[in-house]
């Protein structure tokens, strides 16, 4: 068996790993970690001929910084290394957020039930043990990856249709990021002023109302976080989910998307829609004049159209009318 320079097994770098094409990574992008080059060599062959993209990694840190760079599908984590272990590493991999996703299998010549329990406390989904069998390994490994594959499918879904969502586990000393979808992951730190990969204490605080008052029976109001007084992030409580995390669903509003809402709702016009829109903040005819480059006697024309689509005869009812809209589009 060779044993090669486990630098020249991998590609250049995780980054580059990362920025191939989906058709290079049709088959998965693997991280295998193994002080051992035999057993890189073996795996590494074997991965490759089944079509998947290798990433190696010859200690704890190397796999850590690897794993960060690069979210492989799936690692092969060798239990006993010097310096950091594979528990160690598993822990922190599923620590943070960006890679507690990620299936972890373990390899090991530990068969005690002791180490065997450590493996899958330490986050690990599967072991197989020493000496590796390449055809074990691939099949366990299409299993997990399959499901992970699936969750992220789903994750990635709700970021598509304007909804985030986030996991945290409540701790005796804080809260923790389960994981989280792309979305939240660029809203939370911009909405909360916090700290990439950290549960906002507002956020800690709502959920911890929310598990002292047992909000999953009743109604829960959302938490509302503002930006720049044009944009709002309503935070709304899910549920629990089977590790008893707390699911939490973020969705960005705007006044752009307000204004679009009650353009359709009621048959308005652009313009006509932003004059509701801002009769209902309580703006004056002239305020809103200078608000939308208009004279005021513009926009009382547009206002009198908007009193007949609406079928009201006073901006107050109008108002009325635009605010209840609004309350249906932002629950809570």
């Amino acid at each position: 068996m060779r044993s090669p320079d486990p630098e020249a097994t991998a590609p250049p770098d995780a980054a580059q790993a990362a920025r191939l094409p989906d058709a290079a990574r049709s088959a998965g992008l693997v991280l295998i970690v193994d002080d051992v080059p035999d057993n890189l060599a073996l795996l590494h062959d074997a991965l490759d001929a089944a079509g998947y993209t290798v990433l190696v990694a010859t200690d704890g840190a190397g796999a850590l910084q690897r794993a960060a760079q690069a979210e492989p599908d799936i690692v092969l984590l060798d239990a006993v290394m010097p310096g950091l272990d594979g528990f160690e590493v598993a822990r922190r991999l599923k620590a943070g957020p960006e890679t507690a996703h990620i299936p972890i299998v373990f390899m090991t010549g530990l068969t005690e039930t002791e180490h065997v329990l450590a493996a899958f406390e330490a986050g690990g989904i599967d072991y197989v043990t020493k000496p590796i069998r390449p055809p074990e390994v691939l099949a366990r490994m299409a299993a997990h990856m399959q499901a992970a594959r699936q969750a992220r499918q789903a994750r990635n879904a709700l970021d598509a249709f304007g909804h985030a969502t986030i996991a945290v586990r409540l701790q005796a000393d804080g809260a923790r990021l389960v994981w989280q979808t792309p979305l939240a992951r660029r809203w939370l730190p911009s909405y909360f002023d916090a700290v990439p990969g950290e549960v906002p204490a507002a956020l800690q605080q709502w959920l911890r109302r929310a598990a002292g008052e047992r909000a999953l029976e009743r109604e829960l109001r959302p938490l509302v976080a503002s930006l720049d007084g044009t944009r709002q992030l309503v935070c709304t409580l899910q549920g629990r989910t089977v590790d008893d995390d707390w699911l939490v669903v973020l969705r960005e509003v705007s006044d752009a998307a307000t204004v679009q809402a009650t353009m359709q709702a009621f048959g308005l016009t652009l313009r006509e829609s932003e004059v509701l829109y801002w009769v209902a903040k309580g703006k004056t005819n002239r305020d809103i004049g200078d608000i939308l480059g208009s004279s005021p006697a513009t926009v009382k024309k547009h206002l009198e159209r908007v009193y007949e689509k609406l079928g009201v005869e006073t901006r107050t009812a109008a108002a009325a009318v635009a605010l209840q809209r609004v309350r249906e589009l932002n629950p809570g």
